[in-house]
C-alpha cells in the first residue's frame, strides 16, 4: 500500500480549526500560568514532579506525594520531549507499567502484570484491550494509578488504570487565559509517518458570557513497518469552561476518534529457533476451499472428515488432554494426515512479515462527552455533578480465522457532595456520592475456526489459509450461505445499570498523622440474550437469555504519617467489587443467570514516599499484594483472575532549571488463580510444546489445543511479565533552545507463553531526542530503539503465547516541527 503523505484535505481541515475563530491572535500569548494558594511551581522540571493537586486516586486535591498509593503522572511536556507516541512508551516514565502486546493494538496499559482500565477525567472509559490506540498526544496530563480504584470510582479491576487528561481550557493556576495561544506540529518519519496536530486555547466571550476554550484536531495518514499495516485517524477534542455565578462552574466537552489501522498478530509457528535465529518453516497447507471463491468458510472445514482443524489434546492416537501425549503417529496416518503441510522448508523471516493479511482491518469510532457543574462557595460545602458519555463501534477483521465486532456505549452520572473544614486538630474533607450508570452492549465475536499456521508468512494468505469470516458473510442476504458456513461464535446484546452510593472522609491532622476512609455499594442489574440465529450450530448456548441483579461492597482504608526530613510512611487496605465484562463490555447471559457477574479484589500495600530538596526531589516505594478473591469468574481476555505480588520504587529529580532525571525499579510477580485452583489452563499448543512430536510440519495445516499443567504456583505465573524492570531517562535543556532527551528500559527474558516453552530474548532499549527552539519554532529529531535492538512482545500469552509472537520493530526517525503563535 502506498502513502503519499498528508493529503489536501487533510491540512484543509486542520487550517479550518483557526480559520473558523476569530478568537486568535500572531502575537505569543502571556504566561498566566500563575500558581495558586499554596502550589509549587518548580521550573526546568517539565511538569514532571508531583507537587501539583492530582484528584484521580481518591477524589481528593491531594499531591501524589501526600496520596498514600502508588500512583504517577506523566505530563504533556514529557510527552513531547521524549517523543512519546503509544502507551508502550509509558514504561519508561513510570514503574508497573510494562505491557504485553494485544495484538499490536497499544488500547490500555497492563498494570501490574494485569490488564488495566483507562479513565477519562476520572470517568470509567469502556474496556479498550486491543480496539484502538489511546490517543496519547491529545492529553495533557497522564496519571497510572496502580491498584484498584478509589471507592467514589466505582468497581475497577485487580491491576490499576491509566487516566486521561485531556488538554483543558483553563491555565494551571485555574484562570482563563488572558489571550489565545494556539500551536500547529508536523511529525513525520521512519515507514512513511504524517501526523499534523493542531490545537488552540483562551478566552472567549458570548454576549456577557465569558469562558474559555481548547480546541485539538489530529490527522494522521501514515505507513508502517510491518507489511499489509497502516494507520488513518482523525482526532478532534473540544473542553470550554465559564463561570455561571460566584462559586458555580460549567465545565463540558468532548472526543471523537476515528481509527483505521490493523491489528498485528506477529509471527506464527514460532520455534525458539525462530526467534533466535529468525529459521522458519514453511509450507503450504492442504486445500479445503472446496467451492472455489478463494476462502476457507467455517462449513468447508466442518465438512472435512475432521470437522475442525483444531484438534484437542492426543486421543486420536491413544494420548490425552497435555501436549506430551501427542507423538507423529497421530498426523501420520488417516484422516488426520489433513493437517500435513506440503513443499516444506526453511527460510529466514523478515521482521516486517506478520500475520497481518491485505483485508484485514480494524475500525473504530469512539465518542466521548462530559459535562461537570461545580459549585464551590465561599463556606465548607461544595457540590460536583459529572456526566458522562463513552461509545465505539469497532470492526475488526484477520485473514487467519478472526472477527470481532462491538456497538456499544455508557452513561455515567455522578454526583460528589464535599465539606471541607479546619479547626486546630487539623483539616478535615467528607464526601458522599450517588451514581447511576447505564451500559448498553452489542458484541459478536468469530473465532471457532480460528488457524494461525496455515499461512506461510513467506508467501502470504491465499486460498489456503484465508477464512471466510462472519462479518464479511452476510447470510441473510446472500445466497447459498447460512450461519452454518459462517456464523459467530458468539452474537450477544443487552444492557445493565449500575446504581450505587459512596462515601470518602479524609482526615488530616495537625501532628502528622492522615486517615483516608471510605465504602461504597454497586447494586447491579443486567440482561442479556444471545442472536442465536446468527450463530453457528457448534457454538449454540445452553442459556439463550437472562436477567438478574447483584451487588457488591467496596472499601478503602488508608493511614500516613509526615515525619522530618519530608518522608511520608503509608498503608493502605481496600477491597474493590469488579464487573466480568469482555472486550465489548459485554456480559454473558450464562453468567447472569448464575449470578457470576461481579467479583471483586483485595490490596495491600505499604510504602514510604517523599519531597526534598524544596520540592525539587521526589522518591516513592512500595510494596504491595492484591488478588481476586474469586478465581472462576474471570474474562481471560480483559479481566483475568490473579494474584500479584510486586515492588515499585520511582525517582524524579529536578537538579535544576536544566537538568531532570528520573528513574524506575519494577518488581512483578503475576499468578492465575484460576490455573492454580485447576490444575491446568486451555491453551494453543505452539512447535516447541509438542516435545514427542518430531516434524510439526505435519500438523501446521491444523491447531492442536489443550490442557497445560499447571503443577505449581510457579508455573502459574503469567507470561510475558518481566520479575525485574529498569528504567531511567534524563533531559538537558541549555539556554540557547536546544534540549537533549534520554531514556533506556532494561528487560530480561521472559517467557512468550503460560507453558514456558519458548523464552524471548532480554534486551535494553534506548531512545534519544534533541530539539531547537527559536523564537515560535521548536524542532525536534527523536530516535526510538537506536542501539537497532531485536527484541519480541509477548502476545496473549495465556492461549496464544506459543503459537505467536510480536517481532518489535528496529531503528526508527521522527521528526517535528512545531509553531506556536
Amino acid at each position: 500500500m502506498q502513502h503519499k503523505g498528508i493529503r489536501k484535505p487533510l491540512l484543509a481541515a486542520a487550517a479550518s480549526l483557526f480559520c473558523c475563530t476569530a478568537l486568535t491572535s500572531p502575537a505569543h500569548a502571556a504566561d498566566d500560568e500563575e500558581p495558586v494558594d499554596g502550589e509549587i511551581i518548580v521550573t526546568g522540571a517539565l511538569d514532571a514532579l508531583p507537587v501539583s493537586d492530582v484528584g484521580s486516586v481518591f477524589g481528593f486535591e491531594k499531591t501524589l506525594t501526600e496520596t498514600p498509593r502508588s500512583a504517577s503522572t506523566i505530563s504533556s511536556e514529557q510527552i513531547e520531549r521524549f517523543g512519546i507516541t503509544d502507551i508502550y512508551d509509558l514504561v519508561a516514565q513510570s514503574p508497573g507499567a510494562f505491557t504485553n502486546s494485544f495484538f499490536g493494538v497499544g488500547g490500555a496499559l497492563d498494570i501490574r502484570g494485569t490488564p488495566g482500565e483507562t479513565y477519562f477525567r476520572g470517568m470509567r472509559r469502556l474496556d479498550n484491550p486491543g480496539n484502538y490506540p489511546t490517543p496519547i498526544a491529545a492529553s495533557d496530563r497522564i496519571d497510572i494509578v496502580r491498584g484498584p480504584a478509589s471507592p467514589i470510582y466505582g468497581p475497577s479491576k485487580t491491576g490499576g488504570y491509566m487516566n486521561f487528561v485531556p488538554k483543558t481550557a483553563r491555565v494551571k493556576g485555574g484562570s482563563y487565559l488572558s489571550e489565545p495561544e494556539g500551536k500547529i506540529s508536523f511529525t513525520g518519519g521512519s515507514w512513511e509517518k504524517a501526523d499534523l496536530q493542531a490545537e488552540i486555547r483562551g478566552p472567549g466571550k458570548l454576549g456577557s458570557q465569558e469562558f474559555g476554550y481548547s480546541l485539538y484536531a489530529e490527522i494522521e495518514d501514515s505507513g508502517s513497518y510491518y507489511h499489509n499495516m497502516s494507520t488513518k485517524q482523525t482526532v478532534l477534542q473540544g473542553a470550554f469552561d465559564t463561570d455561571l455565578a460566584p462559586g458555580l462552574r460549567l465545565e463540558f466537552g468532548g472526543m471523537y476518534q476515528n481509527y483505521k489501522g490493523q491489528q498485528n498478530g506477529g509471527w506464527n509457528r514460532v520455534t525458539q529457533d525462530l526467534v533466535d535465529n529468525g529459521t522458519y518453516i514453511t509450507g503450504a497447507a492442504q486445500p479445503l476451499d472446496f467451492n472455489g471463491d478463494g476462502q476457507i468458510s467455517a462449513g468447508e472445514v466442518a465438512s472435512t472428515p475432521l470437522g475442525s482443524l483444531s484438534v484437542f489434546g492426543g486421543f486420536q492416537c491413544g494420548g490425552g488432554v497435555f501436549a506430551s501425549s501427542i507423538t507423529d503417529d497421530c498426523y501420520n496416518s488417516g484422516d488426520y494426515t489433513l493437517l500435513n503441510l506440503t513443499n516444506t522448508g526453511t527460510a529466514k523471516l523478515s521482521r516486517k512479515d506478520t500475520l497481518t493479511g491485505k483485508t484485514d482491518r480494524l475500525d473504530n469510532r469512539s465518542t466521548t462527552f462530559y459535562a461537570d457543574l461545580i459549585y464551590k462557595g465561599e463556606g465548607v460545602f461544595s457540590i460536583k455533578n459529572q456526566m458522562f458519555y463513552d461509545s465505539y463501534e469497532n470492526y475488526n477483521e484477520n485473514a487467519y480465522g478472526f472477527s470481532q465486532f462491538h456497538d456499544s456505549w455508557v452513561f455515567e452520572d455522578k454526583i460528589v457532595a464535599q465539606l471541607d473544614f479546619e479547626n486546630k486538630a487539623g483539616k478535615f474533607s467528607f464526601q458522599l456520592s450517588p451514581s447511576v450508570r447505564y451500559t448498553n452492549f452489542k458484541h459478536g465475536d468469530d473465532y471457532t475456526y480460528e488457524y494461525f499456521n496455515r499461512v506461510d508468512l513467506t508467501v502470504g494468505y491465499n486460498a489456503l489459509s484465508d477464512r471466510l469470516l462472519a462479518l464479511e458473510c452476510p447470510f441473510s442476504d446472500q445466497p447459498g450461505y447460512t450461519a452454518a458456513d459462517c456464523g459467530f461464535t458468539n452474537n450477544v446484546k443487552g444492557h445493565y445499570t449500575d446504581v450505587a452510593f459512596a462515601g470518602l472522609a479524609d482526615l488530616d491532622f495537625n501532628f502528622g498523622l492522615n486517615l483516608t476512609v471510605g465504602a461504597r455499594y454497586d447494586h447491579i442489574k443486567a440482561k442479556s440474550r444471545y442472536l442465536t440465529e446468527t450463530m453457528l450450530d457448534e457454538t449454540q448456548p445452553d442459556v439463550v437469555a437472562a436477567s438478574g441483579s447483584d451487588g457488591g461492597w467496596s472499601w478503602t482504608a488508608s493511614a500516613s504519617y509526615k515525619l522530618p526530613f519530608g518522608l511520608i510512611p503509608y498503608v493502605t487496605l481496600a477491597r474493590q467489587t469488579t464487573v466480568i465484562a469482555g472486550q465489548g463490555a459485554e456480559i454473558y447471559a450464562e453468567d447472569i443467570d448464575s449470578g457470576t457477574f461481579m467479583s471483586a479484589s483485595k490490596l495491600k500495600e505499604a510504602g514510604i514516599k517523599g519531597s526534598f530538596l524544596d520540592s525539587r526531589l521526589y522518591a516513592a516505594l512500595s510494596f504491595y499484594q492484591q488478588e481476586r478473591t474469586d478465581y472462576n469468574r474471570q474474562s481471560i481476555t480483559v479481566n483475568q483472575a490473579v494474584k500479584t505480588k510486586g515492588l515499585e520504587a520511582e525517582v524524579r529529580w529536578s537538579v535544576n532549571d536544566h537538568l531532570l532525571l528520573t528513574g524506575a525499579y519494577t518488581r512483578t510477580k503475576v499468578y492465575n488463580l484460576t490455573a492454580i485452583e485447576n490444575g491446568t489452563l486451555f491453551s494453543f499448543f505452539g512447535i516447541e510444546d509438542l516435545v514427542n512430536v518430531s516434524d510439526p510440519t505435519l500438523y501446521l495445516g491444523g491447531q492442536p489445543i489443550g490442557l497445560v499443567p499447571i503443577p505449581d504456583k510457579n508455573a502459574s505465573r503469567r507470561a510475558g511479565i518481566p520479575t525485574h524492570l529498569y528504567s531511567a531517562t534524563a533531559t538537558y535543556a541549555f539556554d540557547n533552545g536546544i534540549a537533549l532527551s534520554g531514556s533506556i528500559v532494561n528487560v530480561p527474558s521472559v517467557y512468550s507463553g503460560q507453558s514456558q516453552a519458548v523464552k524471548l530474548p532480554a534486551y535494553t532499549l534506548v531512545d534519544l531526542g534533541a530539539s531547537f527552539e527559536t523564537g515560535p519554532w521548536l524542532f525536534r529529531l527523536n530516535v526510538k530503539n537506536v542501539t537497532n535492538e531485536r527484541y519480541f512482545r509477548a502476545n496473549f500469552t495465556e492461549i496464544f503465547g506459543s503459537t505467536i509472537v510480536l517481532p518489535e520493530r528496529p531503528r526508527s526517525f521522527q521528526g517535528t516541527i512545531s509553531y506556536k503563535f
